[in-house]
């Protein structure tokens, strides 16, 4: 059996987990920038997806989301007694200078998003609101889907 030497001064490697988490950061961002398609028929930018927060309570689901940038005469919104259609066309524009060099951006295209509801809603008696870059709905459960508290006897 061959001895082997045993080597005190071996390279230590150091691992940096926050650059390894920019690293990956850098290279899923790539991905996306590759292979989502922009508004125009491109892939060579991401698609605007606006976000959005929703809230059910028993009479109502109310659905909150940002669409910044935007007039309401851009928007679209569909309401369905299953779904909610959120589209629209964004025009963006971005602009800014630093020492003497002009830097402008531009983002156009078409979005669309469709958000499945948890119950369904009286789609005819939908409210809407568009303030400050905020669409905010205010959809009423249809009446047997209204969530109701029934005592069961036990005995």
């Amino acid at each position: 059996m061959p001895i082997t030497r045993w080597q005190p001064f071996q390279e230590i490697e150091r691992w940096e987990p926050l650059r390894e988490m920019e690293h990956l950061q850098q290279r899923m961002n790539r991905l996306f920038e590759r292979f989502i398609p922009s508004g125009d028929g491109g892939v060579s930018a991401f698609t605007f997806i606006p976000s959005a927060e929703m809230e059910e309570t028993a009479d109502a689901v109310h659905l909150r989301l940002e669409i910044p940038g935007l007039e309401s005469k851009d928007l679209n919104v569909e309401v369905t007694e299953e779904s909610v259609s959120i589209s629209g066309d964004r025009k963006s524009e971005t602009k800014t200078e630093e020492k003497g060099i002009m830097r402008s951006e531009f983002r156009y295209g078409k979005f669309e998003r469709v958000i499945p509801l948890p119950a369904h809603v009286q789609n005819d008696k939908a409210q809407a609101e568009y303030k400050n870059g905020i669409l905010t709905l205010t959809l009423p459960k249809v009446e047997g889907e209204k969530k109701k508290a029934v005592k069961i006897n036990l005995g």
